[in-house]
């Protein structure tokens, strides 16, 4: 299921979301041949809306099997976006689409997560450059 959130909802009070997005939901499965999506993605955001816009922040971890580029050996990276932040315009040609009352975050978060992939190259403090 979608990160999503009712909209309406912000008119009264901030939102906190708390939960798991699965691998399948990211559609992330095959953006790249050595980066392996196998556990769901953990999240704690508070959403708030403002006058043009939403503001979303908190925190975002994703656990990754990599394989080195080079060597072809396996390295776990854990990816975490801590803090993370997004904003959401409300009008103008960067808008948010919202459907029956509903803001789907999963588009951002995903987008993120593809700039945040690590160079797919060994970690830690065996590996050579």
């Amino acid at each position: 299921m979608p990160i999503t959130f009712n909209i309406r909802h912000l008119e009264e009070k901030s939102l906190s979301l708390e939960g798991e997005l699965s691998c399948a939901e990211l559609d992330l499965a095959n953006v790249d041949e050595l980066i392996h999506l196998s556990q769901p993605l953990s999240y704690e955001l508070n959403v708030e809306k403002f006058e043009r816009g939403i503001l979303v922040q908190g925190k975002l971890r994703l656990p990754l099997e990599c394989e080195c580029a080079r060597c072809l050996k396996p390295f776990p990276h854990l990816l975490t976006f801590d803090p993370w932040a997004c904003h959401l315009a409300l009008e103008g040609e960067e808008k948010i689409a919202i459907i029956n009352d509903f803001v789907d975050l999963t588009p951002s978060i995903r987008e993120d997560i593809l700039l945040g992939f690590p160079n797919s190259r060994c970690v830690g403090p065996n590996a050579r450059d």
